[in-house]
C-alpha cells in the first residue's frame, strides 16, 4: 500500500520498487487507485490502467497534471537503493519521481488556486497505439478536458517547451535469392543494404531553432533483419530506421522527407507520433515558465505526451525532476534533492505562494 503521508523521497523508492515494465502496470495502479480514493477532495475515475483523479471546486482554470507510471524493462536495478545523495533504480528518473511529486500534490494541495486533474497512465514507453493517454483521449476526453497541463516527465529541474515527433521506418533492399555456392547468379540484398547505411553515416541532423528554441534532429538504424539459410543469398533485407524530428516538421513532411532520402528503397512507416511546438506564448505556459523555471526553458528533444495535449488544445509543458540523459539506462538515478525541489516549486505555484 502507498502511504500518500511519506516524505516524497521514500515514495518514489516505494514506486520504483513496485515494477511496471510497460503492459504490465496493473499493481502499481491498483496500488496508486487505492491510495486516491482514500482522498475526500478528489474523484478518481480508472481506464485499465490508467487513473484519473479530479478537483471540482469552481475555479476559474483547470490544470492537467500527468505522468506515465510503466519503465522500460528492468537491467537488474530494482529494488531500488540510495547512495551519495541520488536513488537508483529503474524508473528513478523516467518518471517515478514525477509521480511521487504528482502523489503528493494529490494528497497535501487541497484548495489549490485551479481545479486540477491528476493523470496516471500506462503504456508511454512502448509503440504510440499502446499509449494510455492516447486510449483515454479516445474513450473519455472529458476527463483531460483542461486549460493548461504539466506533463511531470523528466527535465532535470528546467522547463522543456514542445517535443519532437518520432518515426520508425522500414527501408528494405531487395535482391535475388541464389545458391551461395553460385552467388553471381543471384544479388545479395544484404550488400545492398549498405546503400542504406551510406545514407545514415553521411546524415548530417538539423538544428533547427523553433519558437525561440533549438532543437536536435536524428536519424539512425535502430535495426538490420535479413537472411535465410547458411547456404542462401539473401533477397531481402530490412534496416529499420528512426527519425527524430524537430515540430516544424508534420508526421507527412517527415514522411516524405525520408522517402527522399531513401530513393529507389522500399519505405514502410511502422510507427509515428507527433511532435508538438513549444507554444510558451500562451498565457498560462508563460506565467509558469515565470513563476516556476525563473523564465528560462529549452526544447524537449524527446518525445513526450505533450504531443497528445496538443492535440487536444491543450497548451502543455514538460517539467519534472531526473535528468533525462539517464532515463533508460542500467545506472539510472535521480537526485534526491530535486525531487524535493519540484515538489515545492509545484506546491508553491498551486496554491499561489510563487
Amino acid at each position: 500500500m502507498l502511504d500518500l503521508t511519506a516524505d516524497v523521497r521514500d515514495l518514489t523508492a516505494h514506486l520504483v520498487d513496485i515494477e511496471s515494465v510497460s503492459g504490465e502496470e496493473k499493481p502499481l495502479a491498483d496500488a496508486i487507485e487505492q491510495a486516491l480514493r482514500g482522498l475526500a477532495h478528489l474523484t478518481v475515475l480508472r481506464d485499465g490502467d490508467a487513473v484519473v483523479a479530479r478537483t471540482d471546486l469552481g475555479r476559474g482554470r483547470r490544470v492537467v497534471i500527468a505522468g506515465h507510471i510503466d519503465t522500460v524493462p528492468t537491467a537488474d536495478n530494482v529494488p531500488s537503493h540510495v547512495a551519495d545523495g541520488r536513488l537508483y533504480g529503474c524508473g528513478t528518473s523516467d518518471m517515478k519521481s514525477g509521480v511521487a511529486v504528482q502523489l503528493k500534490l494529490a494528497a497535501t494541495v487541497t484548495e489549490p488556486v485551479h481545479d486540477l486533474t491528476f493523470v496516471f497512465y500506462d503504456c508511454e514507453e512502448v509503440e504510440a497505439e499502446r499509449n494510455g493517454l492516447r486510449r483515454l483521449a479516445a474513450r473519455h476526453p472529458d476527463w483531460l478536458r483542461g486549460d493548461f497541463a504539466v506533463l511531470m516527465e523528466p527535465t532535470g529541474g528546467q522547463i522543456e517547451g514542445g517535443c519532437q515527433g518520432t518515426m520508425r521506418v522500414e527501408v528494405t533492399a531487395r535482391g535475388v535469392r541464389a545458391h551461395s555456392a553460385r552467388s553471381w547468379m543471384g544479388h545479395n540484398a544484404i550488400h545492398e543494404a549498405g546503400r542504406i547505411l551510406d545514407v545514415l553515416r553521411a546524415y548530417t541532423p538539423r538544428r533547427p531553432e523553433v519558437d525561440g528554441l533549438r532543437f536536435h534532429e536524428g536519424l539512425n538504424a535502430v535495426g538490420v533483419t535479413g537472411g535465410v539459410a547458411g547456404n542462401v543469398i539473401p533477397d531481402t533485407c530490412v534496416v529499420t530506421v528512426n527519425y527524430r524530428f524537430a515540430p516544424d516538421h508534420t508526421p507527412a513532411s517527415a514522411e516524405a522527407h525520408l522517402r527522399e532520402l531513401f530513393e529507389g528503397f522500399d519505405v514502410r512507416v511502422t510507427d509515428v507520433a507527433a511532435p508538438a511546438r513549444p507554444g510558451l506564448d500562451h498565457p498560462a505556459a508563460a506565467a509558469f515558465v515565470a513563476t516556476v523555471g525563473g523564465g528560462r526553458a529549452r526544447a524537449k528533444l524527446g518525445w513526450t505526451d505533450v504531443a497528445r495535449m496538443a492535440e487536444l488544445g491543450i497548451p502543455a509543458v514538460n517539467y519534472g525532476p531526473g535528468e533525462p540523459t539517464l532515463a533508460h539506462t542500467r545506472d539510472e538515478s535521480v537526485s534526491l534533492e530535486e525531487i524535493v525541489t519540484a515538489e515545492r516549486r509545484m506546491v508553491a505555484w498551486l496554491t499561489g505562494a510563487a
